[in-house]
């Protein structure tokens, strides 16, 4: 696996954590002010596309790494909970980087 694999992800997850906070504070104004309808709409948009490439990402790495059904599925649904994306992607980093640094090859020396 190469490391921007890992990288793209961990984007990704700031990404769709960020986004995914924005449309939770939108969505406290819509409801709870009666203002931002139509931000609520753009936010909402921009997030579940940007939530979809989040899925491909985290499929890809997943796949990559041969996590088991259960964890991938775990961190494909750390974009819809507000700030899960955030420890889901610390918890990859910690359990990816070993496998990284493991796979670099050795230089070559002369």
């Amino acid at each position: 696996m190469k490391r921007s694999v890992l990288t793209r992800y961990r984007a990704m997850a700031y990404v769709t954590a960020v986004m995914l906070l924005v449309l939770c504070a939108c969505m406290v104004f819509k409801y709870g002010f009666g203002m931002g309808k139509d931000l609520t709409l753009v936010v909402s948009q921009i997030h579940g596309v940007l939530y979809i490439v989040y899925l491909i990402f985290a499929f890809d790495l997943g796949s990559k790494a041969k996590w088991k059904f259960g964890k991938l599925l775990w961190v494909l649904i750390a974009g819809t909970i507000p700030t899960a994306a955030f420890f889901v992607e610390r918890q990859v980093v910690r359990e990816i980087e070993p496998l990284l640094a493991a796979e670099t090859p050795e230089p070559v020396k002369a």
